[in-house]
């Protein structure tokens, strides 16, 4: 069966992250993801640092499945060319610095006239509005300012702030645009006409912090990092065994009587101090204390069995290697193998949506720089094999 997407055509002049993963989502589900990118450089991905036979391994984790046509969007041909691509697809995707789509001629309103049924996403640092639109924004800029950087790290003081471990801020903004994209081709067939989806990155941000945010205005206390606990119930963190760590959640009163049993501490569900979530986290700092050194007292595996003994909720701290080896990892596909040209056979990471009758496919690798230049010049816009030449010793594609 076909992806659910199949039949949705999407231009992208996304580089980097942020649209690149939006685009692979899209991609992942069916649709046919046409990336444009400058003549001889490319995406700058492409060649980033960590590379497999010299392809860049963060060009190859998001752009897997698609098709790239090089244009030299400096000549007035090339730009005819796109606008007679945009009259053809579903969406257009960007990822610039406000004004720059405008500043090449492919703003919305320019390309909306063009084809009043395109739904064209936009993805920035700040969007389109608002007195910080035209700054430039990294996903450490986002993370920074959107909130999320003061909530993540150590809770001692002195600690020094941290940011998500991988690009919270390019990603989630990505992923804002893909349910954006698709809300807007939804609402298209009820009303015949696209429309402009604007996402930016520090919105995003925001939106992901909202439960700190609603219990900033309901208490008037700043949310502080929290380290790995949970700053609304406890136990709900890692600790250290003997040997190793261990996540242990026990937010309801049975998943602590659970715990406190096979803890052998069955003393702590009748204890005045802990024996409510509330007064567990009223008492945290001896609280912790006596767990900590608890916890400390027998092995990862001894707590492990004694937990499924008991039904208590725990989890490992899997470091990346253990997650691709992870029978639960494997056994929902989420691993894949593709073959690229240059890079050869190489694992990337599968669509976490699965669909029962219409699923979600990672089949092809990245593309190389312009592979489908010809395929859609010719099978898109009907140019003959002499145009295309043409086109190619004249350097506008």
């Amino acid at each position: 069966m076909p992806g659910p997407l199949e039949g949705i055509q999407i231009l992208s002049f996304c580089t980097a992250l942020s649209g690149p993963f939006c685009t692979m989502i899209l991609g992942d589900m069916g649709a046919e993801v046409i990336k444009i990118e400058t003549i001889g450089e490319g995406d700058r991905t492409r060649n980033s640092s960590h590379k497999i036979n010299g392809v860049g391994t963060y060009f190859l984790s998001v752009n897997r499945g698609k098709k790239s046509i090089t244009l030299n969007l400096k000549e007035e041909s090339a730009k005819a060319i796109v606008f007679d691509l945009v009259k053809q697809v579903d969406v257009l995707t960007e990822n610039f610095r406000p004004g720059v789509m405008k500043r090449l001629g492919f703003d919305y309103e320019t390309l909306s006239k063009i084809n009043p049924r395109l739904v064209y996403a936009s993805i920035s640092g700040f969007g389109q509005t608002g007195p910080f639109s035209h700054k430039p924004a990294y996903d450490m800029i986002a993370q920074g300012m959107g909130g999320v950087v003061s909530i993540t790290g150590l809770e001692e003081p002195g600690t020094p702030h941290v940011r998500v471990g991988y690009s919270i801020g390019d990603m989630a903004a990505g992923m804002f645009a893909a349910i954006g994209i698709q809300a807007a081709l939804l609402g298209r067939e009820k009303t015949g006409e696209g429309q402009w989806v604007d996402v930016s990155m520090l919105d995003s941000q925001v939106a992901l912090c909202e439960n700190a945010i609603v219990r900033y205005f309901a208490t008037g206390e700043i949310p502080k990092p929290q380290g790995s606990r949970h700053p609304l119930s406890t136990p709900f963190q890692v600790y250290d065994t003997k040997d190793k760590p261990l996540i242990v959640v026990a937010n309801s009163e049975k998943l602590w009587g659970n715990f406190c049993r096979a803890a052998e501490k069955e003393e702590w569900i009748a204890d005045e101090r802990y024996k409510t979530r509330d007064l567990r986290l009223a008492n945290y700092p001896k609280f912790n204390q006596e767990m900590s050194a608890l916890m400390r007292t027998r092995t990862y595996e001894d707590w492990v069995n004694r937990f499924e003994t008991h039904e208590v909720m725990y989890a490992p701290v899997n470091n990346i290697e253990e997650v691709t080896q992870h029978p639960q990892v494997l056994a929902r596909n989420m691993i894949s193998e593709v073959e690229h040209p240059v890079a050869g056979k190489h694992k990337i990471v599968n669509s976490p949506i699965k669909f029962s009758k219409t699923p979600a496919r990672v089949e092809k690798a990245a593309p190389e720089l312009g592979a489908n230049t010809h395929e859609i010049l010719s099978r898109k816009l009907g140019m003959s094999d002499t145009d295309i030449e043409k086109l190619k010793k004249a350097n506008i594609i």
